[in-house]
């Protein structure tokens, strides 16, 4: 029985809890695409390689003849950018407060 590579990949991004719209967005398509992709039983393997990199999952243990572990090293390094979010964000959260302090202050002095 032949492998239907569509609905692989769809399972996998359902299980993992992957909305069509977020994994549309990461891949830069329309949801519409994903959905034609998960029906075709041969889908591409830069296809299944792009969305395994965003999903962050090794599709080579669901499809060995078409991949290696090699081929999901984009898996393997995480990105810094989070720690780099993290940072911007407290800044961001610490001049909200800052502010949100000096109006209530002024609010005070004015009664």
């Amino acid at each position: 029985m032949e492998k239907h590579y569509g609905q692989i990949v769809e399972y996998r991004v359902r299980k993992n809890g992957y909305s069509i719209s977020e994994l549309a967005k990461g891949l830069q398509v329309n949801r519409r695409s994903i959905y034609n992709w998960f029906n075709q039983r041969n889908l591409k393997k830069d296809i299944i390689l792009s969305i395994g990199c965003l999903l962050r999952h090794d599709f080579s243990e669901e499809i060995p003849e078409m991949f290696s572990p090699d081929d999901f090293n984009c898996i393997l390094y995480t990105p810094a950018k989070d720690a780099d979010t993290n940072a911007e964000n407290e800044h961001y959260k610490n001049k909200y407060v800052a502010l949100l302090e000096q109006y209530n202050q002024l609010l005070v002095d004015s009664l």
